[in-house]
């Protein structure tokens, strides 16, 4: 279901407004507009695309699956390619979900191209600062990155904590080596899928905060930088994990090769 909200110096004036009244709300001075679109039908972007003078080439991305995250920029709005993610430790599965953000002036529109990624916890972020959205666009566009870079580290917590739990089990004489081996695996590639989610993210936080792209005023400069620090914080923990991983995987080989060639033979 499409929403959208208008706000006016920071207050909440009207939402679920149809789409085709876009462009008439943002005729009132200082209106800041979001309009959510999940899984769109292409009418729907050509629409919103319409209404806000959409380049043709962000519009295409934001139908094509599995962009990497990245930011363009354009004449007069930009375009935002992201992933959530989410780390299920009973599997060591991580799983992504892709998300689309065209950037205007006065508007910002988030395309979720699955159903997964919970856009409902970006409003509560929103909700939970009243006053801020008089600072416009950067602070709704804040939001969304603050939500996303929270769950990077929801995600790499959680695989540090596992990691951390096949470390113990390394030298048990009773454990398992090849249950250890395979859950190492699969740490491994839920890392590999983190890391290719997280670590564009650097420069695209970092094209939002230059002051020559006017993406972001100095007022929310604070809370972007904020952002970039807690992604690179989350990239060198990834980058650091790796490292990890590929240690237990290679001293759970060598346990497994010194038990083998010590165990008395027959």
């Amino acid at each position: 279901m499409d929403r959208t909200r208008c706000y006016r110096n920071g207050v909440l004036l009207d939402e679920d407004f149809p789409l085709s009244q876009v462009s008439e709300h943002l005729q009132e001075p200082d209106a800041l507009v979001w309009v959510d679109l999940c899984v769109p039908e292409p009418a729907e972007l050509q629409l919103i695309a319409q209404e806000l003078g959409l380049h043709a080439l962000a519009v295409e991305d934001a139908i094509t699956p599995h962009e990497r995250p990245k930011l363009d920029r354009y004449d007069d709005h930009a375009f935002l390619s992201a992933y959530s993610a989410a780390f299920d430790a009973a599997s060591a599965t991580l799983t992504s979900h892709e998300i689309a953000a065209f950037i205007t002036r006065r508007a910002l529109v988030t395309v979720r191209k699955t159903e997964g990624f919970d856009i409902d916890g970006v409003v509560a972020r929103w909700t939970s600062h009243r006053t801020w959205p008089k600072n416009g666009v950067g602070f709704l566009l804040h939001g969304l990155l603050d939500v996303l870079v929270d769950g990077y580290f929801d995600a790499v917590q959680s695989l540090d904590d596992e990691i951390e739990d096949l470390e113990d089990q390394l030298f048990v004489p009773t454990a398992h080596q090849e249950e250890v081996q395979r859950r190492s695996y699969e740490l491994r590639k839920s890392l590999v899928v983190l890391r290719r989610v997280v670590l564009p993210m650097r420069e695209v936080v970092n094209s939002l905060i230059r002051r020559d792209l006017h993406l972001v005023d100095d007022q929310m400069g604070p809370y972007f930088q904020d952002v970039y620090d807690h992604v690179l914080r989350a990239t060198e923990w990834t980058e650091s994990l790796r490292d990890l991983v590929a240690s237990i995987l290679e001293t759970n080989l060598t346990i497994q090769g010194n038990r083998s060639t010590s165990s008395p033979r027959r």
